[in-house]
């Protein structure tokens, strides 16, 4: 994956890409919450580290594009308020197991810490140390 394939597909997980019939759009990462269809796709978050990986020197640099931030913020965000707090739409409406719960917090606490070490110029092998000791 190069950087520009990188970005388009980040854009399409959260959601922000112009494509709404893009595949990823309904099925990317955001795209799997709402609606949500019961299931959570490991894949995405697979591949989202894989975009971070891609986009890293990017993530390091003293000016980071406010694109790429709001991207891989908004992912974090979202999944938050509509999945993982108590009173979020998927909690609140029993759609979410405990363990999809468990899951997807583990998967935003792995994308937030890669890219605040990325953010803070901690160096790739620090930034995707926990999604390799988990893989």
């Amino acid at each position: 994956m190069n950087k520009q394939e990188a970005r388009k597909l980040l854009r399409c997980h959260s959601f922000i890409h112009d494509d709404l019939e893009h595949p990823k759009m309904q099925n990317g990462f955001l795209g799997m919450l709402r609606p949500f269809q019961g299931e959570l796709i490991e894949d995405n978050f697979h591949e989202l580290m894989t975009i971070i990986e891609v986009l890293a020197d990017e993530l390091e640099k003293p000016s980071v594009e406010r694109e790429l931030i709001a991207a891989l913020w908004g992912i974090c965000q979202y999944t938050r308020a509509w999945a993982l707090y108590p009173d979020s739409m998927l909690q609140r409406n029993n759609l979410l197991t405990v363990e999809q719960i468990n899951t997807l917090d583990d998967w935003i606490d792995t994308i937030s810490y890669a890219v605040m070490v990325l953010l803070e110029g901690g160096g790739r092998e620090e930034a995707l140390s926990n999604y390799r000791h988990e893989s």
